[in-house]
């Protein structure tokens, strides 16, 4: 037996197959993890024999221990938050890299950020081993590729963030585009349900929540899956607020480009003015539709041309361009 790069046990089974489990076809070793997600639970062993509630209970009681795993991490998490305002901030955006479960947290995350936050594609991407296709249907050994890794990670620049995500913390894929990020400058950091993952010892952050054995030994998509989606989903939205994309807890980076968004960002209005709907609804449509520009033409009492420029004055911060317009700022 041997330790690869990520730090797994590779036994060589001698016997041409890959010890990988049914429907393993090439090579000649298994790679064996070493992390809490693969220990078996001795609190689930009979649940092949109980009745379908029994067994939900036992899932749903797993699945409740995952937020104090999550909050363990917070400070780590606090860090990672701040790398990502750092990388908006120089223009270089962030990305974000993981293999199945993970990348598809990932891609989930980062496609929902522009129409709730109303900012460019560009600034959070996701990379997923095995492109689009991986997204839709498994392709089993994708994420066993670091130099495939490696390549996603050529466009991420200098000052930019990279986020790996990796239930294991060994991924190769994840880790070849975090080495690879590393070189073009980029910080780097790890989520992991394994507080001692090898990918953790070399990047800037590592959140490493131990969110032990699953329920069903190894099935990463359960406990370790819904920590890596709060761990995501918490870091994206605490940047999009440091980053002046909300105004108090309301959504104002929303572009209202249907009828349902319209609604959405006039109630938004009112709660954020206190005033009536259709003097919401008026700005709005003097606004073209931009959320910030009305809110601050309704707050400051200006045009929108006047709101347009103290928010392109404030980087699009709602609170410092009413500050530009010697307004003081009371959402409550």
């Amino acid at each position: 037996m041997r330790t690869d790069q990520e730090g797994a046990v590779q036994a060589d089974t001698g016997d041409g197959d890959t010890g990988a489990g049914p429907g393993a076809r090439d090579g000649g070793e298994a790679v064996i993890v070493r992390a809490p997600t693969e220990a078996r639970n001795s609190g689930t062993y009979d649940i092949d024999l109980l009745p379908a509630l029994d067994v939900l209970r036992q899932i749903n009681a797993e699945d409740t221990t995952v937020p104090a795993a999550v909050g363990a991490v917070l400070p780590e998490l606090a860090r990672a938050v701040e790398l990502g305002v750092a990388a908006l901030e120089s223009g270089a955006g962030i990305h974000y890299f993981g293999a199945g479960t993970s990348g598809r947290i990932a891609a989930q995350d980062a496609a929902e950020l522009p129409p709730t936050y109303g900012i460019p594609p560009e600034w959070v991407v996701a990379h997923h081993a095995g492109g689009g296709d991986a997204l839709l249907r498994a392709v089993e050994g994708i994420e066993d590729d670091w130099e495939a890794g490696r390549a996603d990670a050529a466009g991420v620049r200098p000052d930019a963030l990279a986020v790996g995500l990796a239930a294991s913390g060994r991924t190769p894929y994840v880790g070849g585009a975090l080495a690879a990020a590393r070189e073009r400058g980029a910080a780097t950091v790890l989520i992991s349900a394994n507080p001692e993952a090898p990918l953790g010892r070399d990047v800037d952050v590592h959140v490493g929540m131990n969110t032990g054995a699953e329920v069903i030994a190894g099935s990463t998509r359960m406990k370790a899956g819904t920590a890596q989606k709060l761990a995501l989903n918490a870091f994206s939205t605490a940047v999009m607020v440091r980053f002046g994309r909300t105004y108090s807890n309301l959504m104002v980076g929303v572009d209202a480009s249907n009828a349902k968004l319209r609604g959405r960002v006039v109630t938004i209005l009112v709660q954020a003015t206190g005033m009536p709907e259709q003097a919401c609804a008026d700005a709005l449509t003097a606004a073209q539709g931009d959320t910030r520009v009305a809110l601050v033409s309704l707050l400051a009492d200006v045009d929108v041309a006047s709101a347009a420029r103290a928010l392109a004055t404030s980087r699009g911060r709602v609170r410092d361009a009413l500050a530009d317009l010697g307004v003081a700022a009371d959402p409550h």
